[in-house]
């Protein structure tokens, strides 16, 4: 088929969308990544996505001058995610653990740590912990970190010797803040400027490490259905110290327990950039109420970590000096009646709150939504007025 515009991919993908994912998956027999869907859907059905030549293109161009190609595969993944069969399979392939993690594994049982480069596992006791790593810019996410911080969930999820898993910021090497632990800052805004943050990587984001986290790792023959499934997972314990923004404020809605430094604090100033913060629309409320929620996302709104606010989403607050002790009480705590009631009281809370079929919808609409976003004129300029990307 040939396919002029947008407009005629649409109309095909509504009425072909089961045939196409089943030719793409082997009819539904392969389990496959959506960046490695996205290049055969590129090869299988020309015109439908870009093709690689054409991103590698797209690639070298800042945002504001790309062409917006990559709104094919928000089109295609979309589609995708809406149908329940086709969406639940994709699901399941972004859980599955990375091709990297085997070794990775084995190299973290061996020596009691990986270092992976943005991210750091190391085991302390009966925990393993997550050190993340971006410090020339203040511990944000980009593309750099996306894979490390993917395979050093899958780490931390499938490592025996540890019943617990901690995340935490590395000290940062920023002239204002050097040497001073932060949790992390969101989304790199000088990279998405200048054009070196795809598409892609807000949905291998939320469909990969954010939602392990909340899920854990699957297996490539059960589905990951709270109900009829099974998978591997731990509790989670967030340490913010400095602040979590944006992305890092995400994090924390799927952690199990949050400590939080006394003079750390959150904000979630999505709409001030121009994009749609992951799956804090389906989450935050959950926390602090629909009304409050808003305030965050649509508002700007900065919640102080030790404030009445703040404690809605925050288990515990502690002395910045006592973090690391804070964390191994807290790890003993979680666990010291066994790793097993832990983690059937997170999936009853998970089936309770959020099925794996209502992430399914909401990332349906998220992905044509923060596409919309990404290559909107609106985001170029929020990026310039509101914090000066256009002089980095």
């Amino acid at each position: 088929m040939q396919f002029t515009d947008r407009t005629s991919r649409n109309e095909f993908l509504q009425q072909k969308i089961e045939a196409v994912y089943g030719q793409l998956t082997g009819n539904f027999s392969r389990l496959v990544r959506i960046e490695q869907l996205m290049a055969e859907a590129a090869s299988v059905f020309p015109g439908l996505v870009p093709t690689r030549a054409e991103l590698d293109v797209e690639a070298g161009r800042k945002l504001k001058d790309k062409l917006g190609l990559e709104n094919d595969h928000a089109l295609l993944l979309s589609h995708i995610l809406a149908h329940p069969k086709c969406g639940m399979h994709l699901c399941h392939a972004m859980l599955l653990p990375r091709p990297e993690t085997t070794a990775a594994l084995m190299a973290l049982d061996a020596r009691g740590f990986v270092d992976l480069g943005p991210v750091r596992v190391e085991r302390h006791g009966r925990a393993v912990h997550l050190l993340c790593t971006n410090p020339h810019y203040l511990n944000a996410e980009d593309q750099v970190t996306l894979d490390a911080m993917e395979i050093g969930v899958d780490l931390a999820t499938l490592d025996p010797g540890s019943d617990i898993a901690v995340l935490r910021g590395q000290p940062v090497q920023n002239a204002k803040y050097a040497g001073r632990r932060i949790f992390g800052s969101g989304i790199n805004l000088t990279h998405l400027y200048q054009g070196s943050i795809p598409y892609l990587w807000y949905m291998q984001r939320e469909l990969g490490f954010v939602h392990k986290c909340f899920r854990g790792v699957a297996s490539p023959g059960v589905l990951p259905d709270d109900v009829n499934g099974a998978g591997h997972e731990k509790p989670w314990i967030g340490a913010v110290e400095g602040w979590a923004i944006g992305g890092h404020c995400q994090i924390l809605l799927v952690m199990d327990y949050v400590l939080a430094a006394h003079d750390s604090y959150m904000t979630l100033p999505a709409r001030k950039e121009g994009i749609i913060p992951g799956a804090a629309n389906m989450r935050l409320p959950r926390f602090t109420g629909d009304r409050l929620a808003r305030q965050l996302i649509q508002a700007e709104r900065r919640l102080d970590c030790d404030s009445i606010e703040g404690r809605l989403i925050c288990d515990e607050i502690v002395p910045a000096s006592d973090m690391d002790a804070a964390i191994g009480r807290t790890v003993e705590m979680l666990t010291s009646a066994g790793a097993v009631g832990a983690i059937g009281n997170r999936r009853a809370f998970r089936v309770a709150v959020e099925p794996l079929d209502l992430f399914r919808r909401y990332c349906a609409v998220y992905a044509r939504e923060q596409a919309a976003c990404h290559f909107s004129p609106a985001l170029i300029d929020n990026l310039e007025q509101n914090w000066g990307a256009a002089g980095r």
